[in-house]
């Protein structure tokens, strides 16, 4: 599917440097550390998830308690308000409370508006929401400083404490993050509850240079390309090889280990070049590293060499053509081993390139659906293998050629990610499920289901609006999504309203034109009621 809406295109310079800042330096800040016996001690905890999970699997009637620390690893983020708000993201969560017995601790490192409580809790189907809010602990620090939100409570052991207290029985709970580093599993280890998620010690295999490992070993189609680079001879000598192997390359892609959604990678132009193994071709090829063209806007050409210095990465053909397209499969590995094939997205991109994650739409195109899921299940076998669990998600590109779509596999995200959030919000409000072989998801009533979802719907006049507002609208424009027609938006990320103008939304329908078009027209709603507020102003 290859459509996205303007606003989906006009992603501000603002959100996409802190979408990188945010996924590029997760790895090098300071971390708790593990020692051999705390692993020893994480690995037992980590054993408790298999009862658990065959509990969960059988009913859902059975006591649990699910931690939610939406943390993430920011370096460099000036703004609190754009913390807050994806720490809200997954707050889709809640919709667990529809499990009788189920209690959810969810922290954040500010606290929610309670009107922003309620719109979630009014979305549960067939519950009560006074029953399920009597089971919703809400804990914050209070701190609105740029710091991880795990830094934060493990810096605070009253608060570790208060939410032990909160635990009925440590067997039967278990602590849900967004990223995992080793501060999410010293927060597992200080709780004493297992962590749903993949252990840091796997790291390596979810960078560019890991990535293209597996994609080798298990025999996966992708890019032509060179890995565990770190100096601009070594970029050089890797295109070099490449063009020797492949003459006809005209674009090479320069990515950094650890950039994510394409914004830690950069493009090189080779057209027009003297042929391999020319004397000029060196030389001239070091001309075009120092003219590629970065994804992230203000990036140097010294800063972006440092960086691949010191953290390594790949140099990689870049696959075009007529046709083209970016989906994605999602993925998990479940405590007992099994591996789910979950969903396929078409992802939505922007950015100058066109490499930022900007949206995705549900489902993929069935056209190669099923051919990126097949493949998908080969890493998913290899990670389960390697003892992962946890849900993550892998990235390819796809061309036509001839008619046929070939898959080239670019990326495994280990880790939740941006697809999450709207396909579990489907999943939970609906009760429907997804079939990989047909890639088609079908609620209870029989009816298909899509959506469109972005992270990305801005304006500078959203900045007039707060979350109650935004009720309001969506109220009088019979917006929200109906539990009767099963069609509808959700909201979500409002803390970031009044700071930045920005939100998301999930857009559900029973086509991808009816899901495209609900999408539009809560744009054009908001867009017109901010308009006519300003017009009122004056």
């Amino acid at each position: 599917m290859q459509f996205a809406s303007s606003r989906l295109r006009r992603a501000s310079d603002k959100s996409s440097r802190f979408v990188y800042q945010m996924r590029f330096n997760n790895a090098l800040m300071p971390q708790a550390k593990i020692t051999a016996d705390s692993q020893a001690e994480f690995d037992q905890l980590q054993k408790k998830l298999v009862p658990l999970w065959k509990s969960i699997e059988r009913f859902n009637q059975d006591p649990q308690t699910i931690v939610v620390v939406p943390s993430m690893s920011i370096d460099a983020i000036s703004s609190g308000a754009v913390m807050q708000a994806y720490e809200e993201r997954f707050l889709f969560l809640l919709l667990l409370l529809r499990q009788p017995r189920a209690r959810l601790i969810y922290v954040t490192s500010q606290t929610i508006l309670p009107s922003i409580i309620d719109y979630y809790l009014d979305l549960l189907p067939g519950v009560i929401p006074s029953h399920a809010r009597q089971r919703l602990f809400l804990l914050s620090p209070l701190d609105g400083s740029v710091r991880p939100l795990s830094d934060k409570l493990l810096a605070r052991q009253r608060l570790i404490e208060r939410m032990r207290s909160l635990i009925m029985d440590p067997d039967r709970a278990h602590l849900v993050p967004f990223n995992t580093t080793n501060r999410e599993k010293e927060l597992a280890l200080r709780l004493g509850i297992p962590m749903y998620g993949a252990d840091p010690k796997f790291f390596p295999l979810g960078t560019k240079s890991g990535c293209r490992k597996i994609f080798m070993e298990e025999n996966v189609p992708h890019p032509l390309g060179y890995e565990n680079l770190n100096s601009k001879e070594d970029v050089i000598e890797a295109i070099a090889q490449m063009r020797a192997r492949k003459p006809s390359i005209k674009q090479v892609m320069v990515k950094l280990n650890e950039g994510v959604s394409g914004e830690g990678n950069a493009v090189v132009d080779l057209t027009g070049l003297p042929a391999p193994g020319n004397s000029k071709e060196r030389t001239m090829l070091e001309e075009r590293l120092r003219a590629m063209q970065f994804e992230l806007e203000g990036v140097t050409y010294d800063s972006y060499m440092k960086n691949l210095e010191e953290r390594k990465g790949v140099v990689e053909e870049r696959i075009v053509g007529e046709e083209f397209r970016s989906p994605s499969v999602q993925l998990r590995v479940t405590p007992l081993g099994a591996v789910d094939l979950l969903s396929t997205h078409d992802q939505l991109l922007g950015g100058p390139s066109g490499q930022s994650y900007l949206g995705c739409v549900f489902p993929a195109d069935t056209g190669y659906a099923a051919l990126i899921t097949r493949e998908a299940a080969k890493v998913g076998r290899r990670l389960a293998n390697e003892g992962v669990i946890g849900r993550f998600a892998l990235d390819f590109v796809v061309v036509r050629s001839n008619g046929k779509w070939e898959p080239y596999a670019i990326e495994i995200n280990l880790r939740k990610g941006g697809t999450t959030h709207p396909f579990l919000t489907l999943q939970f409000l609906t009760d429907g499920t997804y079939d990989p072989e047909t890639a088609i998801f079908t609620a209870p009533n029989g009816r298909q289901k899509f959506f469109v979802a972005s992270d990305h719907v801005e304006s500078p006049q959203y900045r007039t609006l707060t979350p109650d507002d935004l009720f309001d609208i969506v109220v009088r424009h019979n917006l929200h999504f109906g539990q009767t027609r099963q069609t509808g938006v959700v909201f979500h990320m409002m803390s970031a309203w009044g700071e930045l103008g920005r939100m998301g939304l999930t857009a559900v329908g029973n086509s991808h034109e009816e899901a495209k078009a609900t999408y539009d027209r809560a744009v054009a709603v908001l867009d017109q009621e901010t308009r006519d507020e300003r017009d009122l102003s004056g």
